[in-house]
C-alpha cells in the first residue's frame, strides 16, 4: 500500500498514461487504497491539468484523454531510454523534420535522466548504426543539446570551429537559433569577436561550452533565423556564367532544357546559343546539357568544359571505349564550332 500521496499520484498517473480504460476497482487494487481515495486522487490530477475522463457504471472506469495543454509526462525506465535513444539518433543525423524542438526535448530529458539510464542510452547509441536516407554529416547529440540549452537560456556559448578550408578558430557567441535543413544543422549566432551575425555548420563545431554568462537577445537583420540562413548560404554560393551552342534550333532545345537555365536564342545557322548563370555544380549542368539529346559545344566557363570532358570519358568507358582515351572529342568542349 502506498501511503505517501505524491508518490501515489505519480503511480496513478503512470497507470493512466497507458492507453486504456482503468476500472476504479482495478486502480484501487493496484494502489492498495479504497475507491474513494482513487476518486480523490483523480480530482487532484484534474486540478494539476491532467484531463482524466470518467465513465459511469457499477465499476466506473478512468481514462487519460487529450487536453488543451501538454501536462508533464511520467515515464518508466524503458520508456525514457527508448525516447532518448530515438531523439539522439534523429538529432545526430539531421533527419528531415527533426528540428530544434526535438533537440530541446532531448536536452530536457537527458538533464533529468539518472546516471544509470544515461549509461544505458550511451551504450545503446554506441552499439547501433542507423541507416539514414540523407548524406549529411553525423553530429554528436551532446553538441546539439549544449547548444540548445544555451539558446533557450540566452547564455553565451564558446566553441572551437573549423572553416571549410580547414582553418581553426575559437568563437565566443550569443546563440540565437538552431536550424536544420534536413541534411545539416546550422547555428545562427552573434559572433562577439567579429561584432556581427554569423552562421556556423554544427558538424564543424567542437568543444561547445556554456559559459553561464547571460545576454539580452539581439534583433536579427532578417525576420527569422531560417531566412537569415537561406540568405547566408545564397551569398556564399559560387555561381558560374555559362555559354553553350547547340546544333539544334532554339525551339527544339527549349523543350528539353529547364527554363531556369535561360532561354535559347537562334544563331542564324540552324543552331542556337544558351546563356545563363547558375549556382548548381558544374557536374550537374554537364549531365543536364547531355540529356537535351543534341550535339553541343561549351564556350564557357572552363569548369564546365572540364566537367563535360570528364562526363564524356566516363560514359565512353562505361560503353566499352578504349581505356585511357576518354572517348572525348576536344571539339565538343573547347569552344570550337
Amino acid at each position: 500500500m502506498t501511503t505517501d500521496t505524491p508518490a501515489r499520484l505519480l503511480q496513478l498517473l503512470s497507470l493512466l498514461q497507458t492507453p486504456r480504460e482503468w476500472p476504479g476497482g482495478e486502480l484501487a487494487g493496484r494502489l492498495g487504497v479504497s475507491r474513494r481515495t482513487v476518486r480523490r486522487d483523480i480530482d487532484r490530477l484534474r486540478e494539476l491539468g491532467y484531463p482524466v475522463q470518467a465513465t459511469k457504471g457499477a465499476d466506473g472506469g478512468y481514462r487519460l484523454v487529450a487536453g488543451k495543454a501538454m501536462p508533464p509526462l511520467v515515464l518508466d525506465d524503458e520508456e525514457a531510454v527508448a525516447i532518448a535513444v530515438g531523439l539522439r539518433a534523429g538529432a545526430g543525423h539531421a533527419v528531415e523534420g527533426v528540428d530544434e524542438a526535438s533537440v530541446r526535448a532531448l536536452a530536457k530529458l537527458e538533464q533529468v535522466l539518472p546516471s544509470r539510464l544515461r549509461h544505458r542510452v550511451s551504450t545503446l547509441q554506441a552499439a547501433t548504426t542507423p541507416l539514414t536516407s540523407g548524406d549529411g554529416p553525423s553530429i554528436a547529440p551532446e553538441t546539439l543539446t549544449v547548444m540548445a540549452s544555451t539558446v533557450a537560456g540566452q547564455e553565451r556559448l564558446r566553441f572551437a570551429y573549423r572553416d571549410k578550408d580547414g582553418s581553426a578558430s575559437r568563437r565566443q557567441t550569443e546563440p540565437h537559433r538552431l536550424v536544420s535543413t534536413g541534411r545539416r544543422w546550422y547555428l545562427v549566432a552573434y559572433d562577439l569577436d567579429r561584432d556581427d551575425w554569423r552562421t556556423f555548420r554544427v558538424d564543424r563545431v567542437s568543444e561547445p561550452f556554456a559559459t553561464g554568462v547571460r545576454f539580452a537577445p539581439r534583433e536579427l537583420p532578417t525576420g527569422s533565423a531560417a531566412e537569415y540562413l537561406r540568405q547566408s548560404i545564397h551569398r556564399r554560393q559560387e555561381t558560374y556564367t555559362f555559354e553553350v551552342r547547340f546544333a539544334a534550333s532554339a525551339e527544339q532545345v527549349s523543350v528539353r532544357m529547364p527554363s531556369v537555365l535561360g532561354t535559347p536564342e537562334d544563331d542564324g545557322t540552324g543552331g542556337c546559343v544558351l546563356r545563363g548563370t547558375t549556382g548548381d555544380p558544374m557536374e550537374w549542368l554537364a549531365v543536364r546539357l547531355a540529356m537535351a539529346g543534341y550535339e553541343f559545344t561549351v564556350h564557357a566557363p572552363t569548369e564546365l568544359v572540364a566537367s563535360v570532358g570528364e562526363l564524356g570519358g566516363r560514359l565512353s568507358r562505361a560503353a566499352g571505349g578504349a581505356p585511357g582515351d576518354g572517348g572525348h572529342d576536344p571539339r565538343a568542349t573547347e569552344g570550337m564550332d
